[in-house]
């Protein structure tokens, strides 16, 4: 998300590529309008390698789990509860000097989807599918937690002029429990359906910008040209695979890492053409659908020739000056010594 690149086809670009050179969007924020960056996340540095990698995007700061209150009764899950980890996030927002640039990560809706009793406002499902059953639960959850949030913010007055992006990193539940949510959904989980499911929300709000329900197809290689248009830098001279999905130039062809993709109109899934109103296969074959696959087998094949070949440390951009990850450290915080 933050360098417009697609991720590996085996592994993980994080763990693999850390010591990569990159043009990340935080880099180049902090260098074309002084903004300060930070990541928090309610787990400890080492997870997926981000001490590393963190340092190699330029990143100012990280708050981990050393900057939390992580006593086991604020963990769930991966750690630290969604509620508990926003609640003290805006008080080192508060703190920031702006502008200021900060990726919160959150970890209770996710995979396996547990939730305690007291935290839970509504029931479980009926599925009998652990899985399936508590993602209903722990998606309430973070609906609730970001209310929280987003109410916090506005005490604070953080909320009027900031650019605030809401999304979900990958797929909820897997194919493994299609049978579950088929008996939830009331039909079928065909694959074209599966495809559907593998989409996650994605909510911008900025200011100057009228609330609507916008239909376009975008994926997460969008969010860096979009984000640095909206404050106004001409990105030209930076090298990304996405588009401004705000423009009317967006290029509405979302690609997955297997190679299937999705259109407007369309999706291609598994050397199949199905139509995205019934999901049903197309009768004739669509008259760009060579020239997207062309474009999405181009596009995977560029990103990973960058990451594999560390190509960024070759391109001189007149505009990026390279990050020196040496310059970034991530001491420990102020409550590494609660105890778990």
């Amino acid at each position: 998300m933050d360098n417009s690149l697609y991720g590996l086809p085996q592994g993980s670009a994080f763990s693999l590529k850390g010591d990569n050179t990159y043009q990340s969007l935080p880099a180049i924020l902090h260098q074309k309008e002084g903004y300060t960056t930070n990541v928090m996340h309610g787990d400890y540095k080492t997870f997926w390698n981000r001490d590393q990698v963190y340092r190699h995007f330029g990143i100012d700061k990280f708050y981990d789990a050393t900057y939390f209150d992580m006593s086991p009764e604020n963990l769930e899950n991966l750690g630290l509860k969604d509620k508990v980890f926003f609640k003290e996030a805006a008080s080192y927002l508060d703190k920031e000097k702006q502008p200021f640039y900060s990726h919160l990560i959150t970890l209770t809706n996710h995979y396996p989807f547990t939730l305690s009793d007291k935290d839970a406002s509504i029931p479980k499902g009926d599925t009998g599918n652990p899985t399936v059953d508590g993602y209903i639960q722990t998606a309430r959850y973070l609906d609730e937690s970001l209310e929280a949030f987003i109410n916090d913010l506005k005490k604070r007055g953080l909320y009027d002029n900031s650019v605030i992006m809401i999304y979900g990193d990958h797929y909820g539940i897997s194919e493994n429990h299609n049978k579950a949510m088929s008996q939830l959904l009331g039909e079928p989980i065909t694959p074209a359906k599966f495809n559907d499911l593998n989409a996650t929300g994605f909510w911008l709000k900025a200011p100057g910008v009228e609330p609507k329900v916008d239909e376009t197809y975008a994926g997460q290689i969008d969010v860096m040209p979009t984000l640095l248009h909206l404050m106004g830098i001409d990105t030209k001279n930076y090298l990304m695979l996405g588009t401004d999905m705000l423009s009317k130039d967006h290029k509405q062809v979302v690609p997955f890492r297997n190679g299937d993709f999705v259109t407007k109109d369309y999706k291609y899934v598994n050397g199949k053409v199905y139509s995205n109103k019934d999901n049903h296969p197309v009768e004739k074959q669509p008259a760009d659908l060579e020239k997207n696959k062309k474009q999405v087998e181009n596009d995977l094949e560029v990103s990973d020739k960058i990451l594999n070949g560390d190509l960024f440390r070759f391109y001189k951009n007149p505009d990026f000056n390279k990050v020196n990850p040496s310059k970034y450290k991530y001491p420990q915080g102020p409550k590494a010594d609660i105890k778990q």
